[in-house]
């Protein structure tokens, strides 16, 4: 029986052309320069297409973002063949793919959102309807439009992987696709729609003067808590879900939920505590700011406004996704020769590192090169938006392309794969707990707090020292 796109991706064999670094470095470098073309070309607001208004563009980045997650991850790229899938030559595959994720891209987007939910259902889903309101410009009327749409895509991005990564697509995991995808895809959207609902409609509703106090929450439920009305709340916690949802399937393999033998237990724990690992990097990062620019503080602009802190959460996050899928991508998840916790950590260090040096690098030049404004808190500046689409150009190589051309792919045989599976099962049985575990656990909370301290103690200290915007 076909089994069109399923386990393609765990069962292919990509060998490198070059030994070493070679073949992960001349990736890198074709990656950025594809990504700093087709940025040119669509997002660029000196370029053709000018789509980083920004939010015209960020829609389209991440509602692309998540067609290429549906495809691979809910339908296993049906309805494509697994010989297809294996002959075909990288380009064409690349080109193909990336063809059917836009134009889905495009139905949804103008077919779904703007015309049906915009005409029929919520006014600010569609431009034309949000300008017969009195007092909304057009470009406002777009602006706000594309918000709303976008603002579904980011949860979309985070539990739509988060149902097949942490729940392993139970309890439906033996249907057949497109079944399979479709229930996934009802399941997650449906999901979605909630959370979509509970915290960013609210958000909508005080967008225009006077507030909606009949359609939505006003002021919004969490004012007092957040100190803020805005949604930027919820896109903090959110885009930090969707940041550890993937550093949860990359650099930590699942590590160390995967230990639960208990299969309901292992996917329960999964799900809730990559939302705790989020929630506790979203109020860190909240506090990081307070630490390096002082107090927020209410009725103020910029970056001593609780609003844009929270929002600036979000887009720091952003930046540890870039190099933890680099290193997954195209250095083989390195390091793996210690064991899974010391791995773990290892990659872990040198991911925040590369986060920390690519936050740097993006607010010294991205008034330079990618047509930003200069300032961490312009509104033209939204970092979120080009290190989203330098993560959709990696999707397209590693996914659609098999890394080509500094990799070439070959299918692995079945007794390959029998035996890394016997291999990952070895290796999570080694790592199961001992009675030493408990002193381990001891060990990295007393770690874990003892770097928490330091790195409050020196934060401030450090940030003065390093002149990221001059």
């Amino acid at each position: 029986m076909e089994r069109y796109g399923a386990g393609y991706l765990e069962e292919r064999k990509l060998i490198a052309r070059a030994p070493g670094l070679i073949p992960g470095l001349v990736s890198l470098v074709l990656v950025l320069a594809v990504f700093y073309a087709t940025w040119w070309i669509f997002q660029d607001p000196r370029g053709y297409f000018r789509m980083y208004t920004p939010y015209v563009g960020y829609m389209y980045c991440r509602w692309w973002l998540v067609m290429m997650i549906w495809m691979v991850y809910l339908f296993d790229l049906y309805p494509f063949k697994r010989v297809w899938l294996e002959k075909s030559h990288p380009i064409t595959k690349g080109i193909v793919l990336t063809s059917v994720s836009v134009v889905i891209l495009l139905i949804l987007i103008k077919g779904f959102f703007e015309f049906l939910l915009g005409n029929f259902g919520l006014a600010y889903f569609n431009p034309a309807q949000l300008e017969k309101l009195p007092g909304i410009t057009s470009f406002f009327a777009i602006e706000y439009a594309c918000l709303a749409i976008l603002m579904f895509a980011a949860i979309s991005s985070w539990l739509s992987p988060a149902w097949v990564i942490a729940f392993e697509k139970a309890p439906w995991a033996n249907l057949k696709q497109p079944v399979l995808g479709f229930t996934l895809l009802a399941v997650t959207f449906f999901l979605s729609t909630i959370v979509y609902f509970v915290t960013m409609h609210s958000h909508m509703g005080i967008l225009y003067q006077p507030w909606q106090y009949f359609t939505s929450i006003a002021p919004p439920y969490w004012e007092n808590f957040a100190d803020t009305v805005s949604g930027n709340f919820h896109i903090a916690w959110i885009m930090c879900c969707t940041v550890v949802i993937w550093l949860v399937e990359t650099i930590w393999q699942r590590y160390p939920f995967n230990l639960i033998k208990n299969d309901n237990l292992r996917r329960i724990s999964l799900f809730i505590g990559i939302i705790a690992i989020a929630l506790a990097i979203n109020f860190f990062l909240y506090f990081a700011q307070e630490l390096t620019w002082g107090e927020a503080i209410r009725g103020t602009r910029r970056e001593h406004s609780p609003d844009w802190r929270w929002l600036h959460v979000g887009e720091m996050a952003i930046f540890w996704l870039v190099p933890a899928l680099v290193l997954s991508f195209y250095f083989n998840n390195w390091p793996n020769k210690f064991s899974m916790p010391v791995n773990v950590a290892v990659r872990t260090i040198i991911t925040l590192v590369g986060a920390v040096v690519l936050y740097i690098v993006y607010y010294k030049t991205s008034h330079l090169f990618l047509g930003t404004q200069k300032g961490f808190s312009h509104p033209q500046q939204f970092p979120m938006i080009p290190m989203i689409w330098l993560v959709n150009i990696m999707l397209v190589h590693h996914w659609f392309m098999d890394n080509w051309p500094m990799w070439k792919m070959v299918p692995k045989t079945s007794d390959e794969i029998a035996a890394e599976h016997a291999h990952e099962a070895e290796v999570l049985e080694d790592e199961r707990p001992t009675r030493s575990y408990g002193w381990g656990i001891g060990a990295g909370v007393v770690a874990g707090v003892a770097v928490f301290f330091v790195v409050v103690a020196i934060l401030p200290s450090m940030y003065a020292a390093i002149d990221i915007i001059s």
